[in-house]
């Protein structure tokens, strides 16, 4: 067993820089967490990041339209490994009730998605627990659990103590929502 993973977990699930992606209301909503009386600092994440290469996860909160979604791929893209995302709200997460032709039906389409808070629009108690619980995802993954390919694109294994490991493959996600466009 490693004995430096779980300083280092705790080190990268203590020092989370999140990138505001906001869409919607629940934009607004995700803005009063980082407010006195909620108080993300916490938790170590009060620190909103304006460029995707400055933070480690990003907040999709709002409804992601097909157009945005290119843009949302784009800005993930640009994150440094290791990087998270939170599915904010039911229109990021599902597509809400918006069951359109231009509304994306989940950020999920586009990228991948490590937690999703339901509501419309979701408390910042419902964010702040979306939060505390991918912090218990970083402290669970292996600190080597991220893959470095020669041609210079990084895989993610998704594994945990007690699972299989299966790499996620978002290109083929990817390569599913276009089709679908």
């Amino acid at each position: 067993m490693d004995l430096a993973a779980p300083v280092v977990n705790w080190a990268r699930k203590s020092a989370l820089w999140p990138m505001t992606f906001g869409l919607a209301c629940c934009a607004i909503e995700m803005i009063a967490t980082g407010a006195g009386r909620f108080d993300i600092d916490r938790f170590g994440a009060g620190v909103f990041r304006p460029s995707p290469r400055q933070s480690d996860l990003i907040i999709i909160a709002g409804t992601v339209t097909l157009k945005m979604g290119p843009v949302v791929r784009r800005v993930y893209d640009q994150m440094p490994e290791p990087k998270w995302a939170i599915a904010m709200g039911a229109c990021a997460s599902t597509g809400g009730p918006f069951d359109s032709y231009s509304t994306m039906q989940g950020v999920d389409r586009c990228i991948p998605v490590d937690v999703y808070i339901p509501g419309c629009p979701p408390r910042p108690e419902a964010l702040l627990y979306g939060l505390m619980r991918l912090q218990d995802i970083i402290m669970r993954e292996a600190p080597s659990s991220y893959l470095f390919d020669s041609d210079g694109s990084v895989h993610r294994k998704r594994s945990f103590e007690g699972e299989d490991s299966l790499p996620v493959d978002v290109s083929s996600t990817l390569q599913k929502a276009k089709l679908t466009a």
